[in-house]
């Protein structure tokens, strides 16, 4: 098991997990968008339930992903945790790097 963590900004969040998903072979698609986005609202970084879990399970790999909000900011933390190979820990740290910067 493997566990990459990190924050990005909000605006960000949709891609991060359409690119995310690509990598392990889940197709993410508009209703899967539309639970996180319901959900993430009600979340809370600084508090110990305050995290949403989506799993993303696809043909190659299964990850889950923890998400929260930073309550008064524009950024949400992060963390996929898994089987992952190698590869898939550096494209998921790298999209953490590149969706906290643009």
């Amino acid at each position: 098991m493997a566990e990459v963590g990190g924050w990005i900004l909000e605006r960000n969040l949709r891609s991060f997990l359409e690119l995310l998903s690509h990598y392990v072979g889940y197709d993410f698609e508009a209703t899967d968008w539309e639970t996180v986005a319901r959900a993430i609202v009600k979340t809370d970084e600084d508090q110990a339930g305050g995290w949403y879990l989506y799993p993303l399970i696809g043909d190659t790999h299964g990850v889950e992903v923890r998400l929260a909000r930073s309550v008064g900011g524009e950024e949400v933390s992060v963390s996929v945790n898994g089987p992952m190979t190698t590869e898939l820990e550096v494209r998921a740290d790298t999209l953490l790097s590149a969706f906290a910067t643009y």
